[in-house]
Protein backbone atom coordinates (compact mmCIF):
# COMPACT_ATOMS: atom_id res chain seq x y z
CA UNK A 1 0.00 0.00 0.00
CA UNK A 2 2.89 2.40 0.73
CA UNK A 3 4.16 2.10 -2.85
CA UNK A 4 0.68 2.94 -4.13
CA UNK A 5 0.45 5.95 -1.80
CA UNK A 6 3.83 7.22 -2.98
CA UNK A 7 2.75 6.77 -6.60
CA UNK A 8 -0.54 8.58 -5.94
CA UNK A 9 1.22 11.50 -4.23
CA UNK A 10 3.37 11.90 -7.36
CA UNK A 11 0.36 11.67 -9.68
CA UNK A 12 -1.65 14.15 -7.60
CA UNK A 13 1.30 16.56 -7.58
CA UNK A 14 1.57 16.29 -11.38
CA UNK A 15 -2.17 16.86 -11.77
CA UNK A 16 -1.99 19.95 -9.59
CA UNK A 17 1.02 21.26 -11.47
CA UNK A 18 -0.90 21.08 -14.74
CA UNK A 19 -4.43 21.93 -13.59
CA UNK A 20 -4.12 23.85 -10.31
CA UNK A 21 -0.84 25.72 -10.44
CA UNK A 22 -2.45 28.44 -8.33
CA UNK A 23 -3.28 26.05 -5.48
CA UNK A 24 0.11 24.37 -5.76
CA UNK A 25 1.93 27.70 -5.42
CA UNK A 26 -0.26 28.80 -2.51
CA UNK A 27 0.40 25.54 -0.65
CA UNK A 28 4.15 25.80 -1.33
CA UNK A 29 4.25 29.38 -0.03
CA UNK A 30 2.50 28.24 3.16
CA UNK A 31 4.86 25.23 3.46
CA UNK A 32 1.80 22.96 3.45
CA UNK A 33 2.18 21.14 0.12
CA UNK A 34 3.64 17.89 1.50
CA UNK A 35 1.02 17.76 4.24
CA UNK A 36 -1.79 18.48 1.75
CA UNK A 37 -0.66 15.74 -0.64
CA UNK A 38 -0.16 13.18 2.14
CA UNK A 39 -3.48 13.97 3.82
CA UNK A 40 -5.32 13.83 0.51
CA UNK A 41 -3.81 10.42 -0.35
CA UNK A 42 -4.44 9.16 3.20
CA UNK A 43 -8.11 9.99 2.65
CA UNK A 44 -8.33 7.20 0.03
CA UNK A 45 -6.50 4.57 2.11
CA UNK A 46 -9.63 2.48 2.58
CA UNK A 47 -10.36 2.63 -1.16
CA UNK A 48 -6.81 1.48 -1.94
CA UNK A 49 -7.15 -1.35 0.55
CA UNK A 50 -10.57 -2.39 -0.77
CA UNK A 51 -9.44 -2.41 -4.40
CA UNK A 52 -6.26 -4.31 -3.58
CA UNK A 53 -8.24 -6.85 -1.54
CA UNK A 54 -10.52 -7.32 -4.56
CA UNK A 55 -7.39 -8.15 -6.57
CA UNK A 56 -7.69 -5.19 -8.91
CA UNK A 57 -4.61 -4.48 -11.04
CA UNK A 58 -2.40 -1.62 -9.86
CA UNK A 59 -3.31 0.59 -12.84
CA UNK A 60 -7.02 0.26 -11.98
CA UNK A 61 -6.36 1.08 -8.31
CA UNK A 62 -4.31 4.09 -9.41
CA UNK A 63 -6.96 5.35 -11.84
CA UNK A 64 -9.90 4.95 -9.45
CA UNK A 65 -8.02 6.55 -6.57
CA UNK A 66 -6.81 9.45 -8.70
CA UNK A 67 -10.38 10.02 -9.86
CA UNK A 68 -11.47 10.22 -6.22
CA UNK A 69 -8.50 12.43 -5.23
CA UNK A 70 -9.19 14.99 -7.94
CA UNK A 71 -13.00 14.98 -7.74
CA UNK A 72 -13.18 18.09 -5.55
CA UNK A 73 -10.53 19.84 -7.67
CA UNK A 74 -12.58 19.75 -10.86
CA UNK A 75 -13.04 21.81 -12.83
CA UNK A 76 -9.84 23.78 -12.59
CA UNK A 77 -10.34 27.54 -12.46
CA UNK A 78 -6.71 27.91 -13.49
CA UNK A 79 -7.12 25.82 -16.67
CA UNK A 80 -10.53 27.32 -17.39
CA UNK A 81 -9.13 30.85 -17.14
CA UNK A 82 -6.14 29.98 -19.31
CA UNK A 83 -8.41 28.48 -21.99
CA UNK A 84 -10.65 31.56 -21.87
CA UNK A 85 -7.66 33.86 -22.25
CA UNK A 86 -6.37 31.77 -25.13
CA UNK A 87 -9.75 31.87 -26.92
CA UNK A 88 -10.81 35.45 -26.25
CA UNK A 89 -7.61 37.38 -25.46
CA UNK A 90 -4.90 35.54 -27.45
CA UNK A 91 -2.62 38.57 -27.82
CA UNK A 92 -2.71 39.27 -24.09
CA UNK A 93 -1.95 35.61 -23.41
CA UNK A 94 1.04 35.65 -25.77
CA UNK A 95 2.31 38.88 -24.22
CA UNK A 96 2.10 37.36 -20.74
CA UNK A 97 3.84 34.18 -21.90
CA UNK A 98 6.64 36.15 -23.57
CA UNK A 99 7.25 38.24 -20.48
CA UNK A 100 7.13 35.19 -18.20
CA UNK A 101 4.22 36.40 -16.05
CA UNK A 102 1.40 34.19 -17.31
CA UNK A 103 1.08 32.06 -14.17
CA UNK A 104 1.25 35.13 -11.94
CA UNK A 105 -1.37 36.97 -14.01
CA UNK A 106 -3.67 33.95 -14.15
CA UNK A 107 -3.57 33.72 -10.36
CA UNK A 108 -4.37 37.45 -10.13
CA UNK A 109 -7.24 37.09 -12.60
CA UNK A 110 -8.70 34.17 -10.67
CA UNK A 111 -8.56 36.30 -7.52
CA UNK A 112 -10.19 39.23 -9.29
CA UNK A 113 -12.94 36.95 -10.59
CA UNK A 114 -13.56 35.18 -7.28
CA UNK A 115 -16.87 37.02 -6.63
CA UNK A 116 -18.08 36.03 -10.10
CA UNK A 117 -17.10 32.39 -9.53
CA UNK A 118 -19.02 32.45 -6.25
CA UNK A 119 -22.16 34.03 -7.73
CA UNK A 120 -22.26 31.42 -10.50
CA UNK A 121 -21.15 28.62 -8.15
CA UNK A 122 -18.35 27.64 -10.53
CA UNK A 123 -18.24 23.88 -10.92
CA UNK A 124 -18.74 21.09 -13.40
CA UNK A 125 -22.41 22.05 -13.79
CA UNK A 126 -21.70 25.73 -14.46
CA UNK A 127 -18.34 25.85 -16.24
CA UNK A 128 -20.08 26.10 -19.65
CA UNK A 129 -22.48 28.86 -18.53
CA UNK A 130 -22.40 31.63 -21.14
CA UNK A 131 -23.25 34.33 -18.60
CA UNK A 132 -20.34 33.21 -16.42
CA UNK A 133 -18.06 33.37 -19.43
CA UNK A 134 -19.18 36.89 -20.36
CA UNK A 135 -18.92 38.13 -16.77
CA UNK A 136 -15.36 36.82 -16.50
CA UNK A 137 -14.47 38.22 -19.93
CA UNK A 138 -15.67 41.63 -18.74
CA UNK A 139 -13.48 41.37 -15.65
CA UNK A 140 -10.50 40.29 -17.77
CA UNK A 141 -11.00 43.23 -20.13
CA UNK A 142 -11.15 45.59 -17.15
CA UNK A 143 -8.05 43.95 -15.61
CA UNK A 144 -6.08 44.25 -18.84
CA UNK A 145 -6.97 47.94 -19.18
CA UNK A 146 -5.38 48.78 -15.82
Amino acid sequence: MDNMKTLLIGKLHSYMLQQHTDLLIALQEEHRLSHYLSAKVDSVSSLIEQLQTEGRPAYVVEALCLEELTHDLRPSRFSWMRELLEAEFPEALRRMERSGVLTYELINLIGACEPIFEVFRFGEETEDNVQLRYAVMGMIAEYLDQ
